[in-house]
């Protein structure tokens, strides 16, 4: 069954809710696992978070939330892996400047029965701002159109942020950054992640050699199959999406079914990878925020959460080898993740929201005629024509590349 993203508060605790952080953490939500951890202690890690915190602000304060409470609102949180950390390995190669190349924008809707994970492939060609380093003073002007993933080389993680916000017209106040030895170190964490593929994969490029069926992934293969391009698919950025968001998945029920969130040593390695291979914006980096916001996820059910790519192209004559916004459908899901406007995947047979309960009937002691009371049905959610992805429950194999 194809899922759906609505409201409608379900009455059942889910702990892979809290774990939304963790998929962050390996290329899409790992805020929550660590949230998860400190809902149970203030680990030692918390002074290292603060060390490593980016302010993404310009020096505006961001707004306080509750204190170990629920978050009260939705939010919007960015994540973003890069691919030349100074402190990465030598065996991931060198490049000339630091890139942005997975950008994963995670939306948890007010009512928080709900969330989205839109993944922004590296090579859009979308606008930039204006941007300053903030380290070095350095201003950049305006551009275009150029790849997203030249963002983080003209001011860090602040105009990544800002060149995501413009371009999506939503308001990001918390970010996270991750490099290769993070995602390395946070599927060792979690104990591997099982992985289906149609077929063998033999890819040079990345290091990844996996046969057809399900293998269970980590370290650095889990970070070869994230990586993999020319191992998948039809070997373009949209290929590599698929297959990251089909691990994102597997990931939430893997934590979901093998007792993570109940596993204090297993905690303890999450809480130490992700404090020491995690930078968070100072907006984020505190436990009253990461516990409020994990709290606020454990009625999110998988069938509610997505995985959705940017809308976009890659047969625009005028940007070979990129991908091209598809900005109708672009605009049309984000103008729903706005106003919390529920929405599902084309293909799917939309299901009306839950409907109100009848009032309970009170007896008195003089008889009234009875009257029946039909429950007013909810708007049922609506796809939107022309998105790809899938929803955390789906266990699809990833399409290997044959030739």
């Amino acid at each position: 069954m194809v899922g759906i993203a609505r409201h409608g508060r379900l009455k059942r605790s889910n702990p892979y809710a809290t774990a939304l952080k963790l998929v962050a953490a390996v290329l899409t939500v790992a805020v929550v696992s660590t949230s998860a951890v400190a809902a149970v202690a203030v680990w030692s890690f918390s002074k290292t978070v603060d060390d490593n915190a980016i302010d993404i602000t310009g020096g505006d304060a961001a707004a306080p939330v509750p204190q170990l409470e629920s978050y009260e609102n939705g939010f919007n949180v960015l994540l973003v892996g890069i691919d030349n950390d100074a402190t990465q390995s030598a065996a991931y190669g060198e490049r000339d400047g630091t890139l942005n190349d997975v950008n994963i924008l995670v939306h948890v809707s007010a009512d928080h029965s709900n969330a989205v994970v839109v993944s922004i492939p590296r090579d859009l060609i979308v606008p930039h701002p204006t941007c300053t380093d903030a380290e070095s003073g350095a201003e950049f002007s305006a551009m275009a159109a150029r790849p997203i993933n030249e963002a983080m080389s003209r001011g860090g993680l602040p105009c990544v942020v800002k060149t995501v916000s413009e371009l999506t017209g939503l308001t990001i106040p918390y970010a996270g950054l991750i490099s290769f030895d993070g995602v390395v170190q946070m599927s060792d964490a979690v104990g591997g992640v099982p992985i289906c593929l149609t077929a063998a994969v033999n890819d040079d490029s990345a290091g990844l050699y996996l046969p057809s069926g399900t293998s269970v992934v980590a370290g650095d293969t889990a970070l070869a199959f994230l990586r993999s391009r020319h191992g998948v698919g039809d070997r373009s950025d949209l290929a590599r999406i698929s297959s990251q968001q089909i691990y994102m998945a597997s990931l939430m029920r893997t934590v979901q079914g093998n007792g993570t969130l109940t596993n204090v040593p297993t905690l303890i390695n999450l809480a130490n990878a992700a404090a020491t291979n995690i930078k968070l914006s100072t907006s984020l980096a505190n436990i009253d925020t990461m516990v409020s916001m994990a709290l606020s996820l454990q009625d999110i059910d998988l069938n509610r959460l997505l995985f959705v790519q940017y809308p976009g192209t890659t047969r625009d004559a005028d940007f070979p080898g990129k991908v091209v916004p598809v900005e109708a459908v672009a605009a049309e899901m984000f103008a729903k993740l706005a106003t919390d406007e529920p929405f599902t995947l084309p293909g799917t047979t939309p299901t009306p929201e839950p409907t109100t309960d009848a009032p309970v009937p009170v007896e008195t002691s003089t008889p009234v005629p009875s009257e029946i009371v039909v429950p007013t049905p909810q708007p049922t959610a609506q796809a939107v024509d022309g998105l790809t992805g899938q929803t955390a429950q789906d266990d699809s194999c990833a399409q290997a590349f044959t030739g």
